[in-house]
């Protein structure tokens, strides 16, 4: 969805009551770990939205061989998602501009963007400022920053470095 009618229709949600979940990252190759955190993620909230890497940006982030799936068919594996209500591709380096555009009530990350290691009560803890700068953007609307606890071992880096390493 184009970012100027996703946020008429975000506006129009948010003034009959409901809670914007939102969240951002690469999203190749979709493995449990991402499935978890999107059901996690819109768990704490009335809708999810999805913020997704364009392949350019997911370049800049991940590396030259990255992504491995083009933006346009991962917008479309994420929108699949019954746990996933909205799906905006975004070319710039951060969330920044889209978080502040939207003004989603709750803005979600996984847990590896903490300040300090994770507890049991990953949700409350600190987000790293540098590492998250949307977190400053949400907290000067008066919205939340929620960390999910990161799945062990499930990651597209590791994925990839199996594929890697089969005969």
């Amino acid at each position: 969805m184009e970012r100027e009618q996703l946020a008429a229709l975000v506006r129009q949600r948010q003034e009959a009551g409901e809670r914007a979940v939102f969240t951002n990252g690469c999203f190749d190759l979709l493995h449990l770990g991402h499935v978890r955190y999107l059901q996690e993620a819109r768990a704490l909230g009335d809708f999810l939205i999805v913020g997704l890497n364009s392949d350019e940006s997911t370049r800049a982030l991940k590396g030259p061989g990255r992504p491995l799936v083009p933006q346009e068919e991962r917008a479309e594996i994420l929108a699949a998602l019954a746990c996933v209500d909205y799906v905006t591709i975004f070319g710039e380096p951060t969330a920044c501009d889209l978080v502040a555009l939207l003004r989603p009530a709750i803005y979600v990350k996984g847990g590896d963007y903490a300040a300090s290691p994770l507890s049991a009560s990953a949700r409350d803890s600190v987000p790293d400022p540098a590492r998250l700068p949307e977190a400053q953007v949400v907290q000067s609307y008066g919205g939340s920053v929620r960390l999910i606890p990161y799945l062990a071992h499930h990651s597209t880096t590791e994925l990839i470095m199996a594929i890697k390493r089969l005969p």
